[in-house]
C-alpha cells in the first residue's frame, strides 16, 4: 500500500509530501518523491531563478501521461481549469493556493487587465519543494523583484523555432548574431536549454524602466538580429509570416509574460528540465541529455553555472537608443502584444494580416 505521505527535510523545514508513489512520469516510473528530490538537489539554483520573484505555478497534480492536457481559457471562462470529469489536466496557478504555509511568502501583483492577485515568491527551498508537492514542474517568474514589482531587472531573450527548424539552429543564432548584439551593447547574456527545442538568453538589467520600456528594448533587440541574420531570424509576431525561422518573442518581456524558469521540469514523458548551460558547452548541447535523472549529479559537480548572474546589472540605453533609430530612421514602431492585452499607445493594428481586409 502506497504511504499517504512522507516528510522530507529542507534547509529547516520538515516539507510534506503527500502520495509520494503517486507515478508522474509513466514513461521512466519516476515518481512525485522523486520530483520533489530534484527540486531539493538542485534547490540554490532554482531559488536563485526565482527568488522574491512572483511566480506563477504551472501545476499537473495528475502527472504527465498520455493525453494529459493544459488548460485552456475558455476552461477558465467555464470553470473548469482543474482536475475533473470533462477538465483539464493541468492549469496555471497565478494566485497562492489556500491552505499555504506561513513562511510562503507572496506579492501583489497587477495583471494587464487591471486586475490583481497575490502571488507566490519563493524566499527558500522550501517553497520550492511544497509547489512540487502540489503537482508544480514548471515554475514561471516575473522578471521582477517583491520589493519593486512595476521596474523589470532581466531582459529575457527567447529564441523559439518554427516548424522546420530546430534547436540546432537556435543555437546558431544565440552564438552567431545574439551574443555578438549583447556583447557589442556591453551585456553580458547567461544561456539556457528552454527543456524543449528553444533557447533562453537572460541579461540582468538596472531596475530602472518600466515594462513597456524593456519590451521596446526587447524588440530592438530582435529586429538588429533579425537585420543581422535575416534567412534565419524574424521577429514577425504573426506565425502566417515567420516561415521557417527563429522567432525572438519580444514579448515575453510584456508584463505578465513569463519563461520557463531555469530547472523547471516540462511537462514531456521523459521528465526534461530547462538547463543552464556555459557559452563554452552551449555548441555541443543536447537538450535531451537534461532531466531530472541527470541534472542532480550534474549540479553537484559543476554547481549552478549561473551563480554569477547577480553579480553585474546592465544598462538598457544603448537598446532603447537602437529603438529610437529604428523608429526615427527606419519607420519601425512599435509591434503587436499578445491578444488578451487591452490595445496599447503606438500599437499597430492586432489583426493577422491574412484577416486583414484593409490590405486588401
Amino acid at each position: 500500500m502506497a504511504s499517504p505521505f512522507i516528510e522530507i527535510p529542507v534547509g529547516d523545514r520538515l516539507v510534506k509530501v503527500t502520495n509520494p508513489d503517486k507515478v508522474y512520469f509513466p514513461e521512466h516510473g519516476y515518481t512525485k518523491r522523486q520530483l520533489v528530490e530534484y527540486f531539493v538537489a538542485v534547490g540554490e539554483g532554482i531559488l536563485r531563478a526565482t527568488r522574491d520573484r512572483p511566480t506563477t505555478l504551472e501545476r499537473w497534480p495528475a502527472g504527465v501521461f498520455e493525453g494529459a492536457r493544459m488548460a485552456t481559457r475558455e476552461d477558465y471562462a467555464r470553470g473548469q481549469a482543474g482536475l475533473g470529469a470533462g477538465k483539464s489536466d493541468a492549469f496555471y496557478q497565478k494566485r497562492v493556493p489556500k491552505g499555504a504555509p506561513d513562511w510562503v511568502r507572496t506579492v501583489r501583483i497587477t495583471f494587464p487587465s487591471g486586475r490583481s492577485a497575490d502571488e507566490v515568491c519563493p524566499t527558500e527551498p522550501a517553497v520550492i519543494a511544497w509547489a512540487a508537492n502540489l503537482g508544480t514542474l514548471t515554475f514561471h517568474p516575473w522578471p521582477v523583484r517583491r520589493d519593486d514589482v512595476d521596474h523589470p531587472d532581466e531582459l529575457r531573450i527567447d529564441l523559439d523555432p518554427q516548424p522546420g527548424t530546430g534547436f540546432r539552429d537556435a543555437v546558431r543564432v544565440a552564438l552567431g548574431p545574439a551574443r555578438e548584439v549583447l556583447e557589442e551593447m556591453g551585456c553580458t547574456g547567461y544561456v539556457k536549454t528552454s527543456g524543449k527545442a528553444g533557447v533562453h538568453i537572460y541579461v540582468r538589467i538596472e531596475p530602472r524602466w518600466t515594462f513597456t520600456e524593456v519590451r521596446r528594448a526587447a524588440l530592438a533587440f530582435g529586429r538588429e538580429v533579425e537585420r543581422r541574420a535575416p534567412s534565419e531570424v524574424t521577429t514577425r509576431w504573426w506565425k502566417e509570416e515567420r516561415g521557417e525561422q527563429i522567432f525572438i518573442d519580444y514579448n515575453q518581456n510584456a508584463r505578465d509574460r513569463t519563461i520557463a524558469s531555469a530547472y523547471s521540469v516540462r511537462p514531456a514523458p521523459h521528465a526534461p528540465v530547462s538547463a543552464p548551460v556555459t557559452w563554452d558547452e552551449l555548441p555541443d548541447v543536447d537538450p535531451r541529455d537534461f532531466t531530472i535523472a541527470t541534472m542532480p549529479a550534474r549540479f553537484a559537480e559543476l554547481g549552478d553555472v549561473h551563480a554569477s548572474i547577480d553579480d553585474e546589472a546592465f544598462s538598457l540605453e544603448g537598446l532603447l537608443e537602437l529603438a529610437d533609430r529604428d523608429e526615427r530612421d527606419h519607420g519601425l514602431g512599435d509591434a503587436p502584444y499578445p491578444p488578451n492585452y487591452p490595445k496599447m499607445p503606438g500599437e499597430p493594428k492586432r489583426v493577422q494580416p491574412s484577416k486583414d481586409t484593409d490590405r486588401r
